[in-house]
């Protein structure tokens, strides 16, 4: 049986009805190198076209992919999902429009692949520079958040990459219902089917397949929960772009301007709960925390955060959860903070150094020096002065959306946009040169 056969066989009558996984697998493999040779040497403009019309079947098919997320909502809900999960399953309106706009401004950026730089000349004459290339045929496995889906394909194809995504069992119909408008745009474009392919089962055993097939893709890319990304990195036999925690800081500096210090720690820990980069963990610099520790507690009362304070902390909050040793090393992904008073920057960085999980770490102050070491010296792939850490996001930056957040500092690091899908190769530049 063909992968295509599959592949239709799946669509009209359900995931269960492929039985030899092995062989789907290696078939949509096949299928995305294949595709990949195609986009190597396809221009910007069909590039940018496909994408263009994505957003438009997603703009013609919107209620029909949100009536298949609140299938999947309520699954989920019957199922027993936490809050946390369910948040980053659920599509609407204004998520939907988000996903349009990120395809929009993906077709609005500047292609990265073929750009050449660093030429400079040799003694034999001969020029030496790198050329910006694709990396080839890219995995993408995540869980809940269908919204990846159309992003993970975005960037994957403006970038010149063939993908397989493989969603999570929990977003089996909305994924399902995007997957059709990525068909209808690579269509509209004239590009092959198989340069976006969505995984249409949900057995886990796919995945193995998919991590273990150095043969047909170049990296893998896991967005999820901690025990997929570990069991991903652990059994994947081709290179993997991750990242396992998102235990994120803000720390309030004495020196902190107190509106600023409120505002940024009241959104950093409360504008979503359930992603990455969520603050976990407040560091109050000690001159600071007698005055404002008291207008930070009201303001995350008034939206249902629990606090988990050390001893100095309780000392001026008196009804604070005593926290533990875990509380510090917490992702929580729920309405949950824990704070902490510490003795200067030397102390906020010694506890991120410790606790931290190279992710996304901040620090508000009016003190430039301060700001300065705090960027130079804490470790982490984001580094912000007087910001929200929640701006640690491919949107956020520009990079129109992002296919994940790497904490690794190889190949990528921080939001994966459309240079950290693609790699260089040297090109060399000559007039009839022979070495001597």
């Amino acid at each position: 049986m063909t992968a295509q056969v599959q592949r239709d066989g799946a669509a009209a009558a359900g995931a269960e009805e492929i039985r030899d996984i092995e062989a789907y697998m290696t078939g949509l493999g096949q299928a995305a190198r294949q595709a990949a040779a195609v986009l190597r040497r396809t221009p910007t403009g069909p590039k940018n076209a496909a994408l263009l019309a994505m957003a438009e079947a997603l703009q013609a098919s919107r209620s029909e992919v949100l009536a298949a997320n609140a299938r999947d909502l309520e699954r989920g809900r019957e199922s027993g999902l936490d809050a946390a999960l369910l948040d980053r399953l659920a599509l609407d309106e204004g998520r939907v429009d988000a996903v349009i706009e990120g395809l929009t401004q993906v077709a609005g950026l500047p292609d990265p692949v073929g750009e050449v730089d660093g030429l400079r000349a040799r003694p034999s004459g001969i020029q030496v520079g790198q050329m910006r290339v694709p990396l080839g045929v890219i995995g993408i496995i995540y869980e809940s958040r269908p919204n990846v889906t159309l992003e993970a394909a975005s960037l994957c194809l403006k970038s010149g990459n063939a993908a397989i995504l493989r969603g999570g069992s929990e977003a089996r119909d909305s994924n399902a219902a995007i997957a059709a408008c990525i068909r209808q745009g690579l269509a509209a474009a004239g590009l092959p089917e198989g340069a976006v392919q969505v995984v249409a089962t949900t057995d886990r055993a796919a995945v193995g397949r998919l991590i273990a097939m150095p043969e047909f893709v170049d990296v893998i890319i896991p967005r999820g929960g901690k025990s997929l990304i570990e069991r991903i990195s652990r059994e994947a036999r081709v290179p993997v772009i991750k990242h396992l925690d998102g235990v994120c800081h803000v720390y309030l500096d004495a020196t902190a301007d107190p509106d600023k210090a409120l505002a940024i720690a009241v959104n950093a820990k409360t504008h979503r709960y359930g992603t990455c980069n969520t603050m976990e963990t407040l560091l109050v610099d000690a001159p600071l925390a007698e005055s404002l520790l008291p207008k930070l507690a009201a303001a995350y009362a008034e939206h249902g955060v629990e606090l988990r304070g050390c001893e100095r902390t309780r000392e001026i909050l008196p009804d604070v959860v005593a926290a533990v040793e875990e509380d510090w090393h917490a992702e929580y992904l729920a309405p949950v903070l824990a704070i902490r008073v510490v003795d200067g920057i030397e102390a906020a960085m010694a506890h991120i150094e410790r606790y931290g999980s190279h992710h996304t770490d901040a620090i508000v102050t009016e003190s430039w020096s301060l700001a300065r070491r705090f960027m130079a010296e804490v470790d982490s792939s984001s580094v912000m002065v007087n910001a929200s850490t929640r701006f640690a996001d491919g949107f956020e930056y520009g990079l129109g959306a992002e296919i994940g957040i790497s904490t690794d500092k190889l190949h990528a690091r921080g939001p994966v946009g459309l240079e950290g899908l693609t790699t260089r190769k040297y090109v060399v530049l000559g007039d009839g040169q022979v070495r001597q």
